[in-house]
């Protein structure tokens, strides 16, 4: 028996190349399990279904690329390990592997390395690229709504207590929660002078 597993990193991306995919291949959809998850996440419970329904000899999973299936080079390695203990062939349709083979055993070994340096590079890169750019004083996240000149001026007008949090908003044209984010968390509701924020 096929069966086909299919993996996107949110709910957001669309499967159905995936799944088209398996079913070109022979795989009956009833037989397709999908999982919504980051390829390095633990859980992935779909996968676990998949491979429980792999339970006999000659039964093959079939998945369209090996980043869909593995989170590191061991855990393809002990997948795969485990899979030909069972007699269970893996079929990865755009890299033209079919563990069945000698052949397949083997570019499969061998694209498990390379998809694992691959997820290695990137994070590296990222790594080099948040140290570069926090060396040159810049830092993640989106830029302030307000120039710093803007947020002290918000600032002494609310310590004044003549204008509410809502007037100050209004008068810098942002959102009441974007005042709320500039002033001084210890002077919020202690203004000198009554008034409704």
């Amino acid at each position: 028996m096929l069966i086909g597993y299919t993996r996107v990193s949110t709910a957001d991306q669309n499967p159905d190349h995936q799944t088209d995919a398996l079913a070109r291949a022979g795989v009956d959809p009833a037989n397709i399990y999908l999982d919504h998850a980051s390829g390095a996440k633990a859980s992935r419970p779909e996968l676990d279904k998949a491979l429980a329904s792999a339970n006999r000899a000659g039964d093959q999973l079939v998945i369209t690329r090996l980043d869909r299936l593995g989170r590191s080079v061991l855990h393809l390695v002990t997948l795969g390990a485990d899979l030909r203990e069972r007699g269970v062939g893996l079929r990865v349709l755009e890299q033209g592997i079919d563990t069945t083979t000698a052949e397949g055993r083997a570019m499969f070994g061998m694209l498990s390395v390379l998809a694992e340096l691959q997820r290695e590079l990137i994070i590296a890169n990222t790594r080099d690229g948040l140290a570069a750019a926090r060396a040159r004083g810049r830092t993640g996240g989106r830029r302030p709504k307000l120039t710093p000149d803007q947020a002290n001026h918000a600032q002494q007008l609310y310590d004044a207590g003549d204008h509410t949090v809502q007037r100050i908003a209004d008068l810098l044209q942002v959102p009441r929660s974007t005042i709320y984010g500039h002033l001084n968390k210890t002077s919020i509701g202690r203004r000198p002078t009554a008034g409704t924020s």
